[in-house]
């Protein structure tokens, strides 16, 4: 039984990791979503305080978005390719539309995850009525005739409300819920705006065919599977080799044994050679013919930038 379900969880792994980076986008939307109504029912409780109310729901939208912001950026693999390449090259191989496409490829990742969370924050409403309700003039609702400063119109969003503000509680919380979803609403069209206007550039700046494009990215999808297993073979194997010549024996189940036996290691890679196959990749030609990684490069032993005059580089779809 435990086996039929790690299976299962294998193959659910591999059919998330063969898709479109769009399906692991959704991913990470739909749980920053949960995050977000959790967040609100356990966590969010309005101070009901001037000028606390405004950088509490500050606080409330903005601090989460940076904190996923910077958990994107550090989960992203590419973001450490281009801290590997200007640590090493300087990225003096790359132009500057490349390096800033590059650069924007690992930003616009990482965004999916706050702007999901400021957009939900926006639809629900809760941190907008807390921040605003101080700066509300009573005066502007109708039959309303006393003005009431910060302190009173603060209460706005608590049950506990002053008698006093009552009579148009709801109308304040209304329309700054009208306000709050308006916002949001506005955020997801310019976003999915941006996104369309950006795909159209891609396709439309981008010098290989559709086909070539998809065998790419069959390419690099293929390419780091079997480079992440056979690493971990590898990694077990020399492990296997090293325990067993300090203690003169290895204790392996049946299928690490043959594992072993049909993979032998007696070395391992040097440093110059994890060095070229480690950094910020463009899609560049040699003599006509296609590099697709920095992996495919080192085992073609193309040295430098591998562009002939003719060559053609791009960074829209940057590994």
């Amino acid at each position: 039984m435990a086996a039929f379900i790690a299976e299962n969880f294998k193959f659910l792994a591999l059919f998330f990791k063969s898709k479109d980076v769009m399906i692991f986008n959704g991913l990470v939307a739909l749980g920053t979503v949960g995050s977000q109504e959790l967040f609100s029912v356990v966590a969010f409780h309005c101070p009901c305080s001037p000028e606390r109310n405004y950088l509490y729901g500050l606080a409330a939208i903005g601090v989460p978005a940076l904190v996923l912001f910077l958990i994107g950026i550090m989960l992203n693999s590419h973001m450490w390719n281009m801290v590997a390449e200007c640590r090493r090259r300087g990225i003096k191989n790359c132009s500057a539309p490349a390096t800033f496409l590059l650069f924007g490829s690992v930003v616009g990742r990482a965004m999916v995850a706050p702007i999901t969370w400021s957009v939900i924050s926006l639809l629900r409403g809760e941190a907008y009525v807390c921040s605003r309700s101080e700066f509300l003039n009573p005066l502007s609702f109708p039959d309303v005739t006393n003005f009431y400063g910060p302190n009173v119109m603060a209460r706005i969003p608590c049950k506990d409300a002053s008698t006093n503000i009552l009579a148009f509680r709801e109308d304040a919380i209304r329309r700054l819920t009208y306000e709050s979803q308006f916002l949001g609403w506005m955020v997801i069209g310019i976003v999915a705006s941006t996104i369309f206007l950006v795909k159209c550039l891609q396709h439309c700046c981008s010098p290989l065919s559709h086909h070539q494009e998809a065998y790419w990215a069959q390419y690099r999808s293929c390419e780091n599977d079997l480079f992440n297993r056979t690493a971990e073979v590898h990694a077990k194997v020399l492990a296997a080799s090293n325990v067993k010549q300090f203690f003169g024996f290895v204790a392996l189940d049946k299928d690490e044994k043959e594992m072993v036996h049909d993979y032998p290691v007696d070395e391992t890679q040097t440093s110059p050679q994890w060095n070229e196959i480690t950094g910020v990749y463009l899609y560049r030609e040699n003599k006509g013919f296609p590099l697709y990684s920095r992996l495919h490069k080192w085992a073609k032993k193309v040295i430098g930038n591998g562009m002939d005059p003719d060559g053609r580089e791009m960074a829209l779809l940057a590994v």
